[in-house]
């Protein structure tokens, strides 16, 4: 049930942010570079995994389990940091403290009826959500691999969200 409420429920806590913040050139200058990390490694991890047909584990997934929701979770963070309002920011946070380890979970156990042991092992050696950096090595980036999971639409509502903060400051 969450799944299936989580984008429309996204899309109402980001007009509702939006409309709250009252985002300063200090607030801007302070949560960008950290919604900027969130959206870099969103990036790298959706141009790795190909959903239910390999076990993602190279790249970002050889740091953390769940990169895209680490990186979700810092866009939170530096936005919350950007919209200098403690509304905003509970709006941005709470949601996602309460609803990404249900979800973590059901994924986990969805891979682990896919993948089996492959994806036990993997369990046994990345941590699940706080990455464990062992370098960086080669990154397996597919940029048609990053189109074909949409994740230009984060890229989008990134830079839209950015927009309406910066004009709100100015």
């Amino acid at each position: 049930m969450i799944q299936r409420f989580r984008v429309p429920f996204g899309f109402f806590i980001a007009a509702t942010v939006l409309y709250l913040a009252t985002p300063t050139k200090f607030s801007l200058a302070a949560g960008l570079p950290i919604a900027i990390f969130g959206a870099a490694l969103r990036a790298l991890a959706a141009g790795v995994i190909k959903k239910d047909s390999r076990l993602a584990s190279s790249g970002p997934y050889a740091w953390t389990r769940n990169p895209l929701y680490l990186g979700s979770s810092l866009l939170a963070v530096g936005f919350a940091v950007m919209s200098w309002n403690s509304g905003a920011a509970g709006l941005l946070l709470i949601p996602s403290a309460l609803i990404y380890p249900q979800v973590i979970r059901r994924e986990e156990s969805h891979l682990e009826r896919l993948f089996g042991d492959e994806f036990r092992a993997y369990r046994n050696q990345v941590p699940c959500f706080f990455p464990r950096f062992k370098g960086w090595g080669k990154l397996p980036f597919s940029f048609a691999q990053y189109l074909s999971n949409h994740e230009y639409n984060t890229a989008i509502g990134f830079v839209a969200a950015f927009v309406v903060f910066a004009l709100k400051a100015s």
